[in-house]
């Protein structure tokens, strides 16, 4: 009498033997499909991580840069034809958010420009993948603030009394600030005294509160804490130049030139006003040798 199978499935007469090496065809041939897909089929995942350090409050920080964030995301996916997610990395200080880019814990970054030349100085593979635009330039301003009822006048009229500067590794809040007072014949020893305060914010409100005689901070959140009703006032203002965006050393050339691709386009869109009010400009490293100068000029502070 002929024996019955059945696929799938034994019949009391079947070998056990026999049912296996089915079963064991079946996923075989289930595999060889899956393997043979079209590759089109699967999309590719590419994964970021975006830095920057706490300039203002974190939460200010958050609200600023993830509209972005996410627009990059869908414009690289786009050119890239893969999916793109971007996290965001906020860094309690400078020299964290540094040390993050120089290690390639985050992919890329927005620095201040004296953040810049110190991860060059300690990674020169990192690049330059835009630099934020003001009105066409590359310049912008920084402040030495003082309260608004102060009789301070000059620059020179701080000998004696007290200076709120931001973090030690800030452009304005430190270097740029520092060689503008030694300009004007103050150095550490002209002072009463001084101290590092970290944010802009915090420099604006201490002087504001009287706590300090002068404060160095950028211009931007100079005017937001005007606008907001802390009693201060410009004493002078100096040159700054622009922040850089930066990839981190050995960053995949074609997502590096996604970036650059979205961020240098001729149309100056909503979200990428957010993070730069008019937009992105071609830099390299030259433009930061003003900087440079800074630095080496504020070791003398």
């Amino acid at each position: 009498m002929p024996t019955a199978y059945s696929f799938g499935r034994r019949s009391q007469t079947e070998s056990p033997l026999r049912c296996d090496l089915v079963q064991l065809f079946a996923t075989a041939i289930v595999a060889l499909i899956i393997w043979l897909a079209p590759a089109s089929t699967v999309r590719a995942e590419i994964e970021l991580v975006f830095g920057t350090y706490a300039a203002d409050k974190p939460s200010a920080t958050v609200r600023k840069y993830r509209p972005f964030l996410t627009f990059l995301e869908n414009r690289m996916e786009a050119s890239l034809g893969e999916e793109v997610t971007i996290g965001l990395k906020i860094s309690k200080d400078y020299e964290s958010s540094i040390d993050d880019l120089v290690s390639g814990r985050v992919d890329f970054a927005r620095f201040g420009p004296a953040s810049y030349v110190h991860a060059t100085d300690r990674n020169p593979g990192i690049s330059i993948i835009a630099m934020e635009s003001k009105k066409g330039s590359k310049r912008f301003k920084g402040v030495i603030a003082v309260h608004k009822d102060s009789d301070i006048e000059s620059v020179e009229d701080l000998a004696g009394l007290s200076f709120a500067f931001g973090d030690e590794l800030s452009t304005i809040g430190r270097y740029l600030s520092q060689a503008y007072l030694l300009d004007a014949g103050i150095s550490a020893n002209e002072l009463h005294g001084y101290e590092y305060l970290g944010r802009h914010d915090l420099v604006g409100e201490a002087v504001g509160a009287g706590k300090f005689s002068a404060g160095a901070l950028k211009e931007s959140t100079f005017k937001e804490l005007v606008a907001k009703g802390v009693p201060i006032r410009a004493l002078v203002s100096f040159d700054n130049v622009t922040k850089p965006w930066l990839a981190r050393a050995d960053l995949d050339e074609r997502v590096l030139e996604a970036m650059k691709s979205v961020m240098l386009a001729s149309q100056n869109e909503e979200m990428v006003k957010r993070v730069a009010k008019n937009g992105f400009l071609a830099g390299s490293d030259d433009d930061y040798d003003f900087v440079r100068r800074a630095m080496k000029r504020s070791s003398d502070f």
